[in-house]
């Protein structure tokens, strides 16, 4: 099935469709392998194993993409790629749809920044007009054809206007032909139930890890009336931690023996990668297999 239409499919179920952050292949192939039915590509995430560089707007739709299109050849699950603000007017943002498509991704989040933009969770945060990203969002919406990839537009808007206008933008925004709507930037439980009792439809939360929304499960959220949630730097949070305490156990130590039970071993990362079709491959179609 087309991943779009899979992923829709996972949305009219009625189950809440939990899609943690991967910053790489790799983690999507993690995200995967532990049971949850679509990844979420972070632009956070993405900036940061590209480039080890905040997530400023520095990644162009180029590498936005190949690292999509990347992301999407390691995994079967539904991947919802980030795409920023659509990297330019509308002939920019036609490209980046058809881009996206072209990638292989089930949907992708179009938001409603000023450039530069800068992750949402941050201050400073500016927008453009809600009338002028209505128009954004109808170009996206035309430029997929009849390709049934999702649209999700984003408001970044409760950093600088406050959530009543982040509100408000996200019911104009599903007007505009939007599939789901994502007020971004939330860090306060009333934030979410706000979204949840004032915006219908369906919808897409974000559990970043460090503030109050942490304490909400998957089951708080679809009681709620979300559709999508995710964990965008979960994983990626994890992951530095853990490639920190190594690195200061063997600078201490002088080997990483003390922190082997904290690491996969080279056969379950041979596992994870996939390395016994190449292998099988090989045997049948290698050189070894002419002499």
């Amino acid at each position: 099935m087309n991943k779009a239409l899979e992923l829709k499919a996972l949305i009219d179920s009625g189950t809440i469709v939990q899609a943690p952050g991967a910053p790489d292949p790799l983690v999507a192939r993690l995200v995967q392998c532990a049971g949850f039915p679509a990844v979420y590509m972070t632009g956070f995430g993405a900036t940061a194993s590209r480039l080890g560089l905040p997530d400023i707007g520095l990644l162009s739709q180029t590498e936005m993409t190949t690292h999509a299109r990347d992301m999407a050849r390691a995994v079967d699950i539904p991947i919802i790629a980030d795409a920023d603000t659509g990297y330019g007017g509308p002939a920019n943002i036609m490209r980046t749809v058809e881009e996206y498509i072209q990638a292989g991704v089930a949907a992708i989040h179009l938001e409603d920044q000023q450039l530069p933009k800068r992750c949402g969770q941050r201050a400073g945060v500016r927008v453009i007009s809600a009338e002028e990203n209505v128009r954004r969002l109808q170009c996206a919406v035309e430029s997929r054809k009849q390709n049934p990839l999702l649209i999700i537009a984003r408001t970044d808007a409760i950093q600088s206007e406050g959530i009543d206008e982040a509100i408000r933008r996200a019911k104009l925004y599903q007007g505009a032909g939007a599939d789901l709507v994502f007020v971004d930037g939330i860090k306060k439980i009333a934030d979410v139930e706000a979204v949840a009792k004032h915006v219908s439809g369906p919808k897409v939360v974000s559990i970043v890890d460090g503030n109050e929304t942490i304490a909400l499960t998957a089951a708080d959220l679809q009681e709620m009336g979300f559709n999508v949630v995710f964990y965008a730097l979960s994983a990626l949070f994890s992951a530095v931690k853990a490639v920190e305490d190594t690195l200061a156990a063997m600078k201490r130590d002088g080997t990483p023996k003390n922190r082997q039970s904290d690491m996969v071993t080279y056969a379950q990362f041979s596992d994870l990668t996939g390395l016994s079709a190449y292998d099988a491959l090989d045997d049948r179609y290698g050189w070894s297999t002419q002499r």
